[in-house]
């Protein structure tokens, strides 16, 4: 009867353990779901007022281009709507911080914050629901810089490009595109309205760096991968003192120029998708050109989504400090002076990695490992309770 009784007990303590856990379990879920709705409602607001603000500034900035006959009003409209997904990627971190102070410190305004912390819910287990909100952010970011940012921005260069070309035809703007491999180096003046390469220079040097071999072509059709057939075609060749002149109707040529479109080349290494930054750092190195603006704009990409997850735990704090003395406004003006001076930092020390050639790995990523370092060390300054 003793051992009964005594089975009785434990059974019915493992039944309330389990019960307990699951109460837990299920409670901590409703939390989970209630912070990251009001995490991604932060997000959307931080979203809605800083884009349209950035906007309007780009498009004054637009207006300063703006001609009869050439760059028009509804094309400038068009260029600023077509980088968009470029400035949502460029304020990730901004909107990630602006939005979490907005979505917590509103829940710190309420007490509700106050509730979980008594419910024994510490700060870093709310950091955690507000990181999987980031995580969440850094992968739309990745995406929409991947897959909609980059073309779109290029499609936008390019529409800007021509309609400013067609009132600057006498400007001395340099549209040119080099090229350089070994001893080789190649111009093309400029590419037509069909992208075709017209009035292209090749320049050949022996080991001694003096000229041997100069050819001009005036335009040139790509055929396929590296073969190009050059059109009404001059050849100079220096052999010692001896200097020989031929023409071609058409000559084939082996291509320096890298394996993709050439309207690329020119664009800024920011608007480069993932996949265009790698295949043309490859070509840079096979080529021997410096790649450094290039390799740093690509780990750039990587470090983003890891600045916008350090910017989201500066939420935390933001929130927990000084509930009650300190507004929501007051917090968002702190917010956004530490996102510009955050997003300036990280300007200067890529401008500072690309001069003195540093390591781009570390220039990409390291200012966002140690902010997000900086990020967690806060949030466990906070973290009095256990959960």
């Amino acid at each position: 009867m003793d051992y009964s009784a005594h089975h009785g007990t434990c059974h019915t303590h493992s039944v309330e353990t389990r019960h307990r856990k699951f109460t837990d379990s299920s409670r901590m879920k409703i939390v989970d779901r209630y912070l990251l709705r009001n995490m991604f409602l932060g997000f959307v607001a931080a979203a809605a007022l800083l884009l349209p603000l950035f906007s309007a500034l780009d498009l004054v900035n637009e207006l300063d281009d703006v001609k009869q006959g050439g760059y028009r009003l509804i094309q400038a409209v068009e260029v600023v709507m077509m980088t968009l997904p470029r400035r949502i990627v460029e304020l990730g971190p901004f909107i990630a911080l602006l939005g979490g102070i907005a979505a917590l410190g509103q829940l710190a305004q309420t007490q509700e914050l106050s509730v979980l912390r008594a419910a024994g819910i510490s700060a870093t287990r709310i950091s955690m629901t507000t990181l999987l909100a980031g995580l969440i952010l850094a992968g739309l970011i990745g995406m929409i810089d991947e897959f909609a940012a980059s073309p779109l921005q290029q499609k936008a260069l390019q529409i800007r490009t021509q309609a400013i070309a067609l009132t600057d035809k006498d400007s001395p703007k340099d549209d040119s595109i080099w090229a350089r491999k070994s001893n080789y180096y190649a111009r093309i003046d400029r590419l037509s309205a069909n992208h075709i390469p017209t009035h292209l220079e090749i320049f050949g040097f022996d080991e001694n760096k003096q000229l041997k071999e100069y050819i001009y072509a005036e335009y040139a059709d790509i055929q396929s991968g590296k073969s190009w057939l050059l059109h009404d075609v001059r050849v100079k060749k220096q052999n010692g003192s001896e200097e020989t002149s031929e023409h071609f109707d058409e000559l084939p040529w082996q291509s320096i120029f890298p394996e993709t479109r050439l309207n690329e080349v020119n664009f800024p290494p920011e608007s480069f998708s993932s996949q265009q930054l790698y295949r043309y750092i490859k070509f840079l190195h096979e080529t021997g050109q410096p790649s450094a603006q290039y390799s740093v704009a690509l780990w750039q990409k990587v470090g983003t989504p890891i600045l916008a997850l350090a910017m989201i735990l500066f939420a935390v704090p933001f929130a927990f400090s000084q509930v009650r003395s300190t507004g929501l406004g007051a917090k968002l003006s702190l917010g956004a002076m530490l996102g510009l001076l955050v997003y300036m930092t990280n300007n200067i020390i890529a401008s500072l990695g690309i001069l003195f050639k540093i390591n781009p790995v570390l220039v990409g990523t390291l200012p966002a490992i140690i902010m997000f370092g900086i990020a967690m060390l806060a949030v466990t300054r906070f973290d009095t309770g256990k959960y």
